[in-house]
């Protein structure tokens, strides 16, 4: 009876279970292309990319969005 009275208590984001890849691939194919270059701004942040000796950091890529 209590139960009832309170509701269903929310599942906490890690308890949930993670997406696989197919539902990935259809959801990042489904967003428009400014939402896809602001997806790949916020997963670069965390890279570090060695170039020509050099290392340069997610934060400081530049991106352009051409025609969308």
């Amino acid at each position: 009876m209590l139960k009832s009275l309170f509701g269903k208590k929310e599942v906490p984001q890690t308890y949930k279970p993670v997406l696989e890849a197919p539902e990935v691939i259809d959801l990042f194919s489904r967003l428009t292309l400014h939402q896809q270059t602001a997806l790949l701004r916020l997963i670069s942040r965390n890279l570090e990319l060695d170039v020509g000796g050099s290392s340069i950091m997610g934060l400081e890529l530049e991106y352009e969005v051409v025609g969308a």
